[in-house]
C-alpha cells in the first residue's frame, strides 16, 4: 500500500467516525475512536509518540507528541 493509498483509508476512516459521533466532542473523543479503528483494520498505530526537536545535532525534548503514528507493518 503506497501513502496515498493509506491516507485515503484513514480520512475515509476518520469522515466515517465523524458522521457516526456528530460535531462538537472534544478532540480526544475522535483520536481515541480512529486509533481504534485503525487497530481493528491491522495497521500498525502509535498514539501521543514522543518526537524531539533536533537543532544543530543536538536532540531536545520539547514535549512535541505526534497525535497517531500509523504504519502498515
Amino acid at each position: 500500500m503506497d501513502e496515498n493509498e493509506l491516507t485515503r483509508k484513514i480520512i475515509g476512516l476518520a469522515i466515517e467516525i465523524h458522521k457516526s459521533l456528530g460535531p462538537g466532542l472534544l478532540e480526544s473523543s475522535y483520536k481515541e475512536c480512529l486509533y481504534y479503528r485503525l487497530k481493528m483494520e491491522g495497521y500498525f498505530v502509535e498514539k501521543e509518540k514522543p518526537m524531539p526537536l533536533i537543532y544543530r545535532e543536538v536532540k531536545l525534548d520539547c514535549g512535541y507528541r505526534i497525535d497517531i503514528l500509523v504504519g502498515t507493518g
